[in-house]
């Protein structure tokens, strides 16, 4: 049976099915196309021209040339990468938000670094962010899209903040939730380090992209046979490279007429909810926040017992990032918002993409109606 059929995926932020277009692309290189890219022979010159290909595929969607692209595992790798691989070549100290995904607040926490407070959508304060920047700093990490409550940060204004206050340091911003939703394009020409993660838009898990501006220098974490220009060693996933890249080129594509779908169709789940239930809050304003957000808070309800019962009837959703689900207590991101507990014992990530269909709202709505009354003892 096809768990799509029988399943309403409310959980997009977590990972993306992916897109047949891309499941076909890859398929070459899992069977025929198998040779290793960095080969000399003819079949393997043949298989490193796909990813070349893919390479500019990607550089055309993000906005830099080819040369700056760097295929890496993960976006937990890029992330990484762009964090420990400043810190190790340059010395310094790392500066990031509160509200970052794990993979930069534990690399910047774990080098010492200095953590700044957020506003209560999620956003990076920018006063807090002058204030911690010095000559110390070496890099300054800012997420493009909160993978948790989908608040979009300022990263023009970033930017303006680095270079006045910390001119020497590099910026990296985590953009793996914002290829749906935001053209890389108006991003990338503010950074010198962007990551991207394949199974965020459609791709495949286990493959991802570090954007590293020309000029820049890190030290790789990876050493070995000198792949990615020496920037990131080992055999390049080549399916996962050109899966990725069909994937990105068609979000790009389709990003303008998705948003406007989704975002009727993400009001319509957050409107009917809170006039359905009382003690809802939406946690973030639409304005600073991608379409594909639906994050809520519920009172007097515990995000596990609701996400079961949603379990059971075959919604799927989570409390926090995919990454830290089960918590019992609230997620760091909305402490950081500073969410009365009341609320963020309650917390619901529901999140759209391209296969959310009307029938998966009214669906969701029914059930998480129903789920919340009864876990409140309410019988009507």
């Amino acid at each position: 049976m096809n768990a799509a059929d029988t399943l309403t995926y409310l959980d997009h932020a977590a990972t993306t099915p992916m897109r047949a277009e891309a499941v076909e692309a890859m398929l070459p290189f899992l069977t025929d196309r198998f040779a290793n890219p960095s080969g000399s022979h003819r079949f393997a010159r043949s298989v490193r021209q796909a990813v070349d290909e893919a390479r500019d595929v990607v550089a055309d969607v993000v906005g830099c040339s080819p040369g700056e692209v760097v295929f890496t595992g993960c976006g937990t790798e890029s992330d990484n990468a762009a964090i420990v691989g400043t810190q190790r070549r340059h010395g310094g100290v790392g500066v990031c938000s509160a509200a970052e995904h794990h993979a930069v607040l534990h690399a910047v926490e774990h080098g010492g670094g200095r953590v700044v407070n957020v506003d209560a959508a999620g956003r990076v304060d920018l006063a807090a962010l002058a204030e911690a920047l010095d000559d110390d700093v070496s890099v300054v990490s800012v997420m493009t899209v909160n993978n948790e409550v989908g608040s979009i940060n300022p990263i023009p204004d970033v930017a303006a903040i680095v270079r006045e206050h910390a001119p020497r340091a590099l910026l990296h911003t985590d953009a793996v939730q914002a290829p749906c939703w935001i053209d890389l394009r108006s991003i990338s020409r503010h950074v010198d380090l962007l990551a991207l993660s394949a199974h965020k838009f459609g791709g495949p898990k286990g493959v991802g992209v570090l954007f590293e501006r020309q000029g820049t220098v890190l030290e790789p974490l990876l050493q070995g046979g000198g792949q990615e220009r020496d920037r990131r060693s080992g055999t390049h996933n080549v399916a996962g490279i050109v899966a990725m890249a069909e994937a990105l080129r068609l979000a790009d594509i389709e990003r303008a007429d998705e948003t406007i779908r989704l975002t009727a169709l993400r009001d319509r789940l957050v409107d009917t909810l809170m006039a359905e239930l009382p003690d809802v809050i939406e946690t973030v304003p639409r304005l600073l926040k991608i379409a594909g957000s639906a994050h809520v808070c519920i009172a007097d309800v515990e995000s596990e017992a609701l996400l079961y019962l949603l379990d059971e009837a075959g919604v799927c959703a989570s409390a926090a990032s995919a990454c830290a689900s089960g918590a019992m207590e609230p997620s760091h991101v909305l402490a950081a918002m500073g969410v009365e507990k009341r609320y963020s014992l309650g917390a619901l990530r529901m999140s759209l993409g391209r296969t959310t269909t009307d029938g998966d709202v009214d669906n969701a709505i029914t059930v998480l109606v129903g789920a919340v009354r009864r876990l409140r003892g309410v019988t009507s």
